[in-house]
């Protein structure tokens, strides 16, 4: 089994490499590789799309390869490859981002993109540090993650959902903030799993075991 981390110029992605990698082994989940050609993400049985920054940036440096949209694109939504999006990689998941501008999304997810708002005007934007997880309901990559566990999130946007049976984790932020989302092949994580630590990895490992 090949798992590809797509590499699109949208962040360092050395420790999700290393996250991944060390999942694979103890799960014999087979390999992992970090690439940003468009036969590799074609032939990969599991995609992996990282994101750091800007949603506006991100989905244009991802449009911008077209040869590489175009097999993300045909893998997932035609192949049905299990697919992870992890910060803003699970942001471009859904319909439109509105960070700076309004950008179309890829529309896996029915959500849109806004700034977090919470109710507390004292909680800093972004929205950075160690937040306990609440499920909303259950799905095979969640197997051994309960309410309470923590994680990592760095971010100043959240996906506000417009189906809510596609939430499935959420933190509180000075409100309920979009911590993962999910439908068909499909997962999105706001938060790092690889900065996550055993929360984290287990989600990993879940989602590589995992056989939608």
């Amino acid at each position: 089994m090949l798992t590809v981390l797509i590499d699109y110029g949208a962040g360092n992605l050395h420790s999700a490499e290393k996250a991944f990698q060390r999942m694979a082994r103890e799960a014999d989940a087979g390999e992992v590789l970090v690439s940003g050609r468009a036969e590799d993400v074609a032939r990969a049985d599991r995609i992996v799309l990282p994101g750091d920054g800007a949603f506006p940036a991100c989905m244009q440096a991802l449009r911008g390869e077209s040869s590489l949209f175009e097999a993300l694109t045909e893998a997932v939504e035609t192949r049905g490859r299990p697919f992870l999006g992890i910060c803003v990689g699970m942001q471009l998941m859904a319909r439109a981002g509105h960070e700076y501008e309004t950008i179309e999304g890829l529309g896996w997810i029915d959500g849109e993109v806004r700034r977090i708002t919470p109710d507390d005007a004292s909680l800093k934007i972004p929205h950075m540090g160690w937040n306990d997880l609440v499920i909303d309901r259950p799905h095979p990559v969640l197997d051994g993650i309960a309410t309470g566990d923590h994680a990592y999130f760095v971010h100043s946007y959240q996906m506000e959902m417009g189906a809510p049976e596609e939430l499935l984790a959420h933190a509180d932020y000075g409100g309920p903030v979009t911590a993962i989302v999910g439908r068909d092949t499909m997962v999105g994580t706001q938060f790092h799993p690889e900065k996550s630590q055993e929360a984290g990895l287990r989600l990993i490992r879940n989602w590589l075991e995992w056989r939608p």
